[in-house]
């Protein structure tokens, strides 16, 4: 049994962790592993290497990932299974494992509903992706974001300001919530909660007036804006709009309404770069160590997803669902602190 492997789509904290999982669990079992290097790129244009145990000796706390990626797509920029057909034949993979975020492992469930064996691995630091109950790269998003906040806070705190942290999520507000309520923050604004500026304009003149005349407003960069519309810079090449720029306008509002100072801190690509958390090196190695032993038992069209404490194998086709939205009782959770 030769199991490759591949990381595809943005990269998060995590993904050499759940490589070498792979790795561990296909060699140790007696099959061979082989590395798809620049995701599906790697795939369309033959780039793989082997991957051996010692190949992925050390690399457990790295952050990014030792095969690459790319937002090449073989739907996109190809002809689905036809692009890949070459390599998959000539390096004579049984078993593809794709490690990937909701577009590339709908990716995944089409190739392999045109005849290539897959297992899907879930990451993303947006933490949306349907069918599982967490993704590994979030946790380690949540803690530097937390950890930003605490920093931001100290600053805040000096100048008397509003501070308005955009934080990454897409349509989701997991990381929003999580890290605004890690952080202490005085406002979280995520796109499955309306919210009014009125009001929270009329909190923030309260807290300062009551002596504490510094901020923290924590926003999801798929908040819509006061006007309903998502803040948007362009689409990407599959279509998707880029979105960030609504703490901008959160910020300016909120000036204008309470006459404090505002900034604006948009954390960015900073939140899915460096090491991964301990809880994510665990999270990613089972997930790995799972799909390994999914791949060398021949199974097809699944994904590992965690259900409460136990690693299961679900239908890749979970993947067509709708991203998994924010559970909405971790905002009201965090509003007893809204104050």
């Amino acid at each position: 049994m030769k199991v490759g492997v591949l990381t595809a789509g943005g990269d998060c904290p995590g993904l050499n962790a759940a490589i070498r999982g792979v790795v561990a669990r296909v060699t140790g079992g007696g099959g061979e592993c082989v590395g798809i290097q620049k995701g599906w790129r790697g795939l369309m244009e033959g780039l793989v290497r082997p991957l051996t145990r010692d190949d992925v000796r050390g690399i457990l706390y790295q952050g990014g990932t030792i095969l690459g990626t790319s937002r090449m797509d073989p739907y996109v920029h190809g002809n689905g299974y036809e692009s890949v057909r070459e390599t998959v034949e000539s390096a004579g993979i049984d078993s593809l494992v794709v490690i990937g975020g909701d577009g590339s492992l709908r990716t995944a469930a089409r190739l392999e509903a045109e005849g290539l064996p897959v297992v899907g691995v879930p990451k993303t630091i947006d933490n949306d992706i349907p069918g599982t109950d967490v993704t590994f790269g979030f946790h380690t998003a949540v803690q530097i974001v937390t950890d930003a906040i605490d920093r931001l806070t100290t600053t805040a705190e000096s100048h008397n300001r509003v501070m308005v942290v955009e934080v990454m999520g897409r349509t989701a507000g997991w990381i929003a919530a999580y890290a605004g309520i890690a952080g202490g923050a005085e406002a979280i604004l995520v796109p499955e909660v309306e919210y009014d500026l009125d009001d929270l304009a009329e909190r923030l003149r309260r807290r300062h007036k009551a002596g504490h005349d510094y901020s923290i407003v924590v926003v999801a960069e798929g908040t819509p804006t006061p006007e309903g519309d998502p803040a948007t810079r362009g689409v990407d090449a599959y279509g998707f709009a880029r979105l960030g720029g609504v703490g901008n306008v959160i910020a300016a509002e909120l000036e204008r309404l309470t006459g404090y100072e505002c900034r604006v801190m948009t954390l960015g690509y900073l939140q899915r770069g460096g090491t991964p958390t301990a809880y994510d090196r665990i999270l990613a190695t089972r997930l790995g160590l799972a799909a390994g032993a999914l791949a060398v038992a021949g199974e097809s069209g699944v994904m590992v997803a965690v259900d409460g404490e136990d690693i299961v194998p679900v239908p890749l086709s979970v993947v067509d669902q709708p991203p998994r939205q924010l559970d909405t009782a971790r905002m009201e959770d965090a509003a007893w602190f809204f104050a």
